[in-house]
């Protein structure tokens, strides 16, 4: 993907020398279902190609979908593998972040980060039969996120998969799902107290032991659901569907939430368009970056656009050398409908499933004294990869460097620590507000 960077955690080099911010996990997930910003995730989470990436080492931190990396798949995935170019340069690397890609899965995770993906149109999440909602980020990336995650029975209550978005015109919606339709199976299979990653791959036509890819466009899946006590039974034909990355709502007060699921191509000019044209110029905004498992980082540099006059986003290593990365200057001083892009008050909402590229542009923003930074600690993935081409086909993701803040901070293994602690979501949102509502506009 020349002159890009990928969506996991690091840069990468194409043939061409482009960088990618790739996170491991998070875009398979989300991607499946077809949920983005409330749905997609990185590579192994609820949202991204494909969970497609195998981790380096057995013992790596997180499983395929908690976009923390993955541990080794099963034998049998093993056994498939073996021989791929890729898989001998990771398992002999040793780092922790690396992975490898079939050509078939690398193919897919530039798909993804195109914003294309194979799947039904649904958001899904976990509830507690009989005892609330744990928002888990196989739908929603907000709301629980990654650390909100529930993936399985807890404290003996049993879990349940529910339906929590349907993306208008899409297979689900044609085929008459609903928000709220609680799921029984998916091709055949129980899906309660199943692990969203688990139910988003049923969905996609992926292994969900070895969720590396999905089923062709046009291929079926039938769902058991249960609406209002009654059973019902629905056959979908998934489709090649876009990503919804950006979305924008009135909050009412005049503040605006940007909720940015990931920041795969067109995404940071989807953020910019929508401060330009959807936010007053007396507004405020609330940049949502919860459950962002990442993405291009050049998608999350003109993001940082929106809000920054030019000047430093972060600077990397690449294989030793320093690089730096800025923000694009608004010369003519009216980049947002004629609205200098450093007057609106701005609040950051993150959690622990804000990662890599997400990361990049919260620690940009708050280093530099243009936002408030409200939520838990972010993930801390801030290691830098590049793509090695095998022979075969395949590519190894190798770890080249690190990137860091503008002040310097380094995000790996550490994370962004908030200006203001809240972890519960709905909390948050209100702590927001709260701000917000005790900040100027700047002259």
């Amino acid at each position: 993907m020349p002159g890009s960077w990928f969506l996991d955690t690091r840069p990468r080099r194409s043939r061409r020398g482009a960088l990618t911010l790739v996170f491991v996990g998070v875009l398979a997930t989300g991607a499946a279902t077809g949920s983005f910003g409330g749905e997609l995730t990185a590579l192994g989470s609820p949202a991204g190609p494909d969970a497609a990436a195998h981790g380096a080492a057995a013992g790596a931190p997180g499983a395929a979908g908690d976009g923390k990396g993955e541990a080794p798949g099963s034998a049998r995935e093993a056994r498939e593998r073996a021989g791929d170019d890729a898989d001998v340069v990771v398992s002999r690397s040793g780092d922790r972040w690396s992975a490898a890609y079939s050509a078939r899965e690398y193919a897919q995770l530039r798909h993804a980060l195109e914003g294309s993906y194979v799947g039904v149109g649904i958001s899904v999440r976990q509830t507690h039969t009989g005892d609330g909602v744990s928002r888990g980020d196989g739908g929603r990336s907000h709301g629980g996120s990654r650390d909100g995650r529930q993936d399985g029975p807890v404290h003996g209550r049993r879990t349940a998969i529910e339906v929590d978005r349907v993306r208008p015109g899409s297979p689900a919606d044609d085929a008459g799902v609903r928000a709220g339709d609680r799921l029984r199976s998916v091709a055949g299979q129980p899906v309660t107290g199943k692990p969203v990653t688990t139910v988003v791959a049923l969905l996609r036509g992926s292994d969900p032991e070895a969720p590396s890819g999905a089923a062709a466009p046009g291929t079926h899946v039938t769902l058991h659901l249960v609406r209002d006590g009654r059973e019902l039974t629905r056959t979908l034909r998934r489709a090649q569907l876009t990503t919804e990355s950006v979305r924008v709502r009135r909050l009412g007060d005049g503040v605006t939430r940007i909720k940015v699921g990931a920041f795969t191509r067109g995404a940071g000019e989807r953020v910019r368009e929508a401060v330009r044209e959807q936010v007053p110029a007396d507004g405020a905004i609330v940049l949502d970056l919860r459950g962002n498992s990442g993405g291009l980082v050049d998608e999350a540099v003109t993001a940082a656009s929106a809000f920054l006059d030019g000047g430093l986003v972060a600077t990397y290593d690449d294989n030793g050398r320093q690089r730096a990365l800025y923000a694009e200057r608004d010369d003519a001083g009216s980049g947002t409908g004629g609205v200098d892009v450093e007057r609106r008050p701005v609040v950051v909402l993150v959690d622990s499933g804000t990662m890599s590229a997400a990361e990049l542009l919260t620690g940009a923003l708050q280093d530099r004294g243009r936002a408030v930074v409200v939520g838990s600690r972010t993930f801390g993935k801030g290691s830098v990869q590049m793509p090695e081409h095998q022979s075969d086909g395949s590519v190894a993701e190798l770890t080249v460097g690190h990137y860091t803040t503008p002040s310097g901070r380094d995000v790996e293994g550490r994370g962004l620590a908030p200006d203001l602690a809240v972890h519960d979501t709905d909390a948050a949102m209100q702590r927001a507000r709260t701000v917000l509502s005790g900040l100027e506009a700047r002259s």
